[in-house]
């Protein structure tokens, strides 16, 4: 995050919580909250070549409105450049990378450019095994590619609660890069950078980007999304 002192350490504490909260609950516990995007998406009329967000709240803009979300304002880019892509916003409540990977098959009926991979991080606020993370991921890319093989994938990194274990949050935080380098994919190394830790970017619950948030979350990923655009 580029800061180490007691914001930081506020932010990585909320997330202990929240995954100490998320492991004592029940099966119905959701982890980071969002929008219920689960339906699949309709055959629209628009056929521009698709940019599919697959991620969680944090993608799903929870709390606010859909168009300040970050894809909706990378939707905004997008159009002030003349650049002819449609943004899908496929941010769901508390999804895991096994919920994404569930859902994908919908996605993909729609003409996919580019994948954004936003999951991991209700995996890791579960203390789900991270061989399972990395199989998840891998099969997202693989029906992509077989549906849509000129597609491009980028995967948005994100980091662990210290209150999992040094193996957990190393083996956890590892597997981005590692699956970037794999999987020819460009990487955003940490969505959050510059964000977590920031109370004037964040609501109320110290882990979801408020409206500010949500434009340096963008700022963030853009430059990444830019370079790999057809």
């Amino acid at each position: 995050m580029g800061k180490c002192g007691h914001a930081g350490l506020r932010y990585w504490l909320t997330l202990a919580v929240a995954a100490v909260s998320v492991g004592c609950g029940d099966a119905r516990d959701t982890g980071l909250a969002g929008n219920d995007l689960r339906r699949p998406p309709e055959r629209a009329a628009d056929v521009r070549p698709a940019i599919v967000f697959l991620g969680t709240s944090l993608t799903a803009g929870y709390g606010l409105p859909s168009d300040q979300a970050y894809p909706a304002l990378l939707q905004e880019r997008l159009d002030a450049e003349a650049l002819d892509y449609r943004v899908v916003n496929a941010g769901v409540s508390g999804d895991t990378s096994a919920g994404g990977l569930r859902r994908v098959d919908w996605l993909l009926r729609l003409p996919v450019r580019v994948l954004v991979i936003e999951l991991g991080a209700n995996d890791m606020l579960r203390g789900l095994d991270v061989p399972s993370l990395r199989r998840n991921l891998a099969e997202i890319v693989a029906r992509t590619r077989s549906a849509h093989p000129d597609a491009r994938i980028l995967i948005a990194g994100m980091r662990a609660a210290p209150n999992l274990g040094r193996d957990y949050v190393t083996a956890f935080e590892a597997v981005f890069p590692a699956f970037a380098r794999e999987h020819e994919a460009a990487l955003v190394p940490f969505l959050l950078e510059g964000v977590a830790a920031e109370p004037a970017l964040n609501q109320p619950d110290g882990i979801h980007p408020n409206a500010a948030g949500h434009r340096r979350v963008a700022d963030n990923v853009w430059p990444v999304l830019r370079d790999v655009l057809p």
